[in-house]
């Protein structure tokens, strides 16, 4: 795709405020059609750009108090693809990267209370074959979370 154009840019920047806003009000911001804005938010999603217009959830407003972020030590980085296909079976952790330093992978999790998370990370990590060790840092709190800037 070629780079982002004004319209792209626009039509993006609205979504990001309210996901729900309705094209017709893009179209009528812009001044072009539904249709186009349409295409548009189509052709962005083909390409990869826009990943999906979803809800973003205030994790402890419903009931998940406890975060951390949390690196992964393989026994065989080769492993790295059956292990993530374990991880994403754990409906915690919300976020995995692969990562250079010490650690192979690095996942965000979410819990209930420091029981839940001990349960996640004992219970359910440790017992993926070739994870050999985790090193977790507690969340206290976010102070802000975005997407870049276009």
């Amino acid at each position: 795709m070629e780079k982002l154009d004004k319209f792209d840019i626009f039509i993006i920047k609205e979504l990001e405020k309210d996901g729900r806003m309705a094209y017709s009000t893009i179209a009528a911001n812009l001044k072009i059609s539904n249709t186009m804005v349409h295409q548009r938010v189509n052709r962005l999603m083909e390409h990869g750009i826009l990943l999906g217009i979803k809800p973003v959830l205030n994790e402890k407003k419903i009931g998940y108090d406890w975060g951390a972020f949390t690196g992964i030590t393989l026994n065989k980085d080769q492993d790295s693809s059956r292990i993530i296909e374990e991880l994403k079976k754990i409906p915690e952790i919300t976020e995995c990267y692969y990562i250079s330093g010490l650690y192979t992978l690095y996942i965000k999790i979410i819990a209930r209370d420091h029981e839940h998370m001990r349960k996640v990370l004992y219970e359910k990590i440790d017992n993926i074959p070739g994870i050999s060790k985790t090193d977790s840092i507690m969340e206290l709190g976010c102070a802000f979370k975005r997407n870049v800037t276009l």
